[in-house]
């Protein structure tokens, strides 16, 4: 009797995880699609020329010098901020980022890589899609995410920025003032200062005011991923394939697979590994394309970078989120 009690139990048990995992699968398909469709829309936009060239860059304008750092700001603004609570958070953030790159350079001195394509190979490991990670975030983990995830895009923007530039540094011998001038000027950081200063002032606004930058703030996601999706490019996917592949495997599954072992060492729960893992799946931001460009790095190859990862992160993704939830 007791036997069979025992094996009912197991077999109870198992059905019940099952119906999580099932659960847990469903809740990532339904919080990928509108990100899927979204792109799409952009991609589709752009090929028939529905919308010119020059709205595309009026858009991408619009959304990183205003939208965006509206979105960042009002995510900081208001929020209470547990600094210790979030300091193992932090912490890992800051050791996967610079192990990866730390390694990335030791790769460069073995194999000779040219410092245009270094440049690449750096950004395409530890710049990261801000839109489609607010955006998987909020849909996944709710407020509580969406606040830890901005707090995280506060301390890895300029991180990201200065290593990212001095990737480059060999080919264009810049200066510490310029790497400085470049991380002030960005809107995102902007946003991210302004709003952790509001916070700690405990500032407050008009209530008209607020309901403005809520509005702003919405619209910034959406036009975000379809401007991802006008973004993507890939004429040059066979010119390039193993390096493309190599790129892509390692921050679709490379960099999420570190983040989750630093995150085990570091004794971090359940929840900030699941945020963590999901900002180290996320395929690289297209200002990356823009900063190559303006550094006469390889742009051709940075593009096709952006684009395979982010076409395999609709895959690798769901996969990733089943194996650790």
């Amino acid at each position: 009797m007791n036997s069979d009690g025992d094996t009912c139990y197991i077999i109870e048990y198992i059905i019940q995880i099952k119906k999580w995992r099932d659960a847990e699968i469903m809740s990532v398909v339904v919080a990928l699609f509108p990100l899927i469709i979204l792109i799409m829309m952009g991609y589709g936009f752009k090929r028939i020329e529905f919308l010119t060239d020059e709205f595309w860059r009026g858009a991408e304008k619009l959304n990183y010098m205003i939208l965006f750092p509206i979105l960042l700001f009002n995510s900081l603004a208001y929020i209470k901020f547990e600094v210790v609570a979030l300091m193992k958070v932090l912490l890992a953030l800051l050791i996967i980022i610079v192990l990866s790159s730390l390694m990335l350079w030791v790769m460069k001195v073995i194999f000779n890589i040219p410092v245009a394509r270094f440049g690449v190979y750096v950004q395409s490991q530890i710049r990261f899609n801000t839109y489609i990670g607010l955006s998987i975030t909020s849909l996944l983990f709710g407020t509580q995410g969406m606040q830890i995830f901005a707090m995280m895009i506060a301390f890895a923007i300029p991180l990201v920025n200065v290593i990212s530039i001095l990737s480059f540094t060999q080919a264009q011998q810049l200066k510490p003032q310029q790497i400085f001038i470049s991380i002030i000027k960005n809107p995102l950081i902007g946003g991210c200062i302004v709003g952790i200063i509001f916070n700690l002032m405990q500032g407050s606004l008009f209530s008209g005011v607020e309901q403005v930058l809520k509005f702003l703030a919405s619209m910034s996601l959406p036009l975000g991923l379809i401007s991802v999706g006008a973004a993507l490019q890939f004429a040059q996917l066979k010119q390039d394939y193993a390096r493309l592949l190599m790129n892509t495997l390692g921050r679709l599954i490379v960099m999420p697979s570190v983040a989750y072992l630093i995150c085990s060492l570091l004794g971090l729960s359940h929840f900030e590994t699941m945020i963590l893992v999901v900002f180290f799946s996320l395929p690289t931001a297209s200002a990356a394309y823009i900063l190559t460009r303006y550094l006469k790095g390889d742009s051709q190859l940075m593009a096709s970078v952006i684009s395979l990862q982010t076409l395999g992160f609709a895959f690798t993704f769901p996969i990733l989120i089943f194996l650790i939830s």
